[in-house]
């Protein structure tokens, strides 16, 4: 299970990250395939002893598209670019249910549950609290089962841990196969939870604008089919 190249420029890469490979902190990970491929990396980022090249992240179970910078200065750039805002980026995801606006803007701080690794809208007594504001719109509502879902697309304004899946479950509509903001027992069989990059917009260190994407992965193509 490795990344692939889909875009290469000879200061950045993006790859598409397959769901259930950790970007950092244990074996293997983004990072161990990193710099086998590219040993530049090694000496790129904030803390390169502990992830190099890493300037945004994926959860492990999400899969997607992901920009890897190869030099410092790219590194510099990339890390600024998403401090302003200016990489958009757009997700897929099913989810639970029907969002009851088939377009909409959730606005709500998300913060640290005490005493856990689990987020919350509910921030009243929760850690570390930021601003968080995610769009979405509704493709398509069907059925799995007999199980009412939504196909959606997804663009978080705001970068925060897992910001889509609070935002969606805070909304009465969890991501399917998302156990820790979800259902424990899931209505709907998924091989994961079904979250997947997309695609990302920004402008190149030479200032032209590019957007890259990733194809639904077979897994979870499978699922909506």
């Amino acid at each position: 299970m490795e990344p692939t190249v889909i875009y290469e420029e000879p200061d950045f890469l993006v790859i598409n990250k397959p769901g259930g490979l950790i970007v950092h902190g244990e074996h293997p990970s983004v990072v161990d395939w990193l710099v086998k491929e590219y040993p530049e990396a090694k000496k790129v980022g904030d803390d390169p002893e502990e992830r190099p090249g890493i300037v945004h992240r994926l959860d492990r179970d999400t899969s997607g598209v992901m920009v890897i910078p190869r030099t410092q200065e790219t590194f510099s750039f990339f890390k600024n670019l998403f401090q302003t805002k200016e990489i958009k980026k757009k997700y897929i995801a099913l989810v639970y249910g029907v969002p009851r606006e088939a377009k909409g803007t959730i606005d709500k701080p998300i913060g640290l549950n005490s005493g856990s690794t689990k987020r919350t809208v509910f921030v009243k007594n929760a850690k570390m609290v930021k601003e968080a504001v995610t769009d979405y719109e509704v493709l398509r509502s069907f059925e799995i089962g007999g199980v009412p879902v939504s196909l959606v697309a997804v663009s978080p304004r705001t970068g925060r841990t897992h910001q889509i899946r609070v935002h969606m479950a805070s909304i009465g509509c969890p991501i399917v196969g998302d156990t820790l903001y979800g259902p424990k027992k899931q209505g709907v069989a998924a091989p994961r939870q079904f979250l997947h990059a997309e695609s990302v917009e920004f402008p190149t260190p030479r200032g032209n604008r590019i957007t890259v994407s990733a194809d639904l992965p077979p897994e979870l193509a499978a699922l909506i089919s």
